[in-house]
């Protein structure tokens, strides 16, 4: 991953004290401006929901700069979202809706940089947990 690391690390300690509303606001954002991903949810605590996704993202954070360790946990967590009824074309739509959040949190502070770098990781991610559904098609 030719990622902007550094800029990643230090935009999520920007957001990190503001982490629960980030959660929180990213459902609210995809539940509006992506309704037809709601019944994915439908047996969701959504507070459980809520803690995972921001486990999720603390443990991509933490470990940027160990891809070999982050790849093949990326691709579990894809395979398990293979469970949850989650393909493809659910993934732009996660993604667009974690900027926004994002961008919604940071306030003044987000910027075109940061939306880059996390466009970039996004997509970075989103192909590895791609890459480890694949392998139940196997």
């Amino acid at each position: 991953m030719g990622l902007n690391v550094e800029l990643l690390e230090q935009s999520f300690e920007l957001v990190a004290p503001q982490s629960n509303k980030l959660v929180e606001t990213f459902y609210q954002h995809l539940f509006e401006d992506y309704p037809e991903v709601k019944p994915l949810f439908a047996d969701a605590d959504m507070k459980i929901q809520q803690t995972k996704l921001l486990a999720s993202l603390k443990l991509v954070v933490e470990n940027l700069r160990r891809p070999e360790d982050l790849q093949p946990v990326l691709e579990r967590l894809g395979l398990r979202h293979l469970d949850y009824g989650t393909t493809a074309d659910h993934y732009p739509a996660v993604g667009a809706t974690l900027l926004k959040s994002l961008a919604e949190i940071a306030g003044d502070a987000w910027n075109e940089e940061l939306h880059d770098a996390w466009a970039e990781a996004y997509g970075a991610i989103s192909e590895i947990m791609l890459a480890g559904t694949a392998t139940a098609a196997v």
